[in-house]
């Protein structure tokens, strides 16, 4: 009987063990979940945190660009107006009456107030 005691309690023993080890195995897949569930939370952190400078800078950069492109943009509209005031000007000079008086009398034409047409754009 006492063969059957020791066995009993080794048996009692090794039961008691499995439930043990079984928790120990639960913890420490919790523990396995846990740390990837905080490693993919602070890798997560480290890419947002990677990811706002290099985004400012990105996008400084391009208004940077689209800023100088305004400019120039503007230069050539301010050059392009000056061109445009100096043709102006160069017309009234070249439709005024004595230009149009000189330039008949060197074609060998002459004045004739009643033959005029003026023509206005509407």
């Amino acid at each position: 009987m006492k063969i059957h005691v020791v066995r009993a309690q080794s048996f009692v023993l090794l039961k008691g063990y499995d439930k043990m080890a079984s928790k120990n195995v639960n913890k420490k897949r919790k523990n396995r979940m846990t740390k990837r569930g905080e490693m993919f939370l602070y890798f997560t952190l480290f890419l947002i945190l990677l990811a706002i400078p290099i985004s400012s800078v990105y996008t400084k950069s391009i208004l940077s660009k689209s800023n100088i492109i305004v400019e120039d943009l503007r230069n050539d509209i301010e050059e392009q107006e000056k061109t445009n005031e100096s043709l102006k000007m160069e017309i009234s000079e070249l439709a005024s009456l004595d230009t149009i008086q000189a330039v008949a009398t060197e074609q060998g034409l002459t004045y004739q107030n009643t033959n005029i047409k003026v023509v206005t754009n509407e």
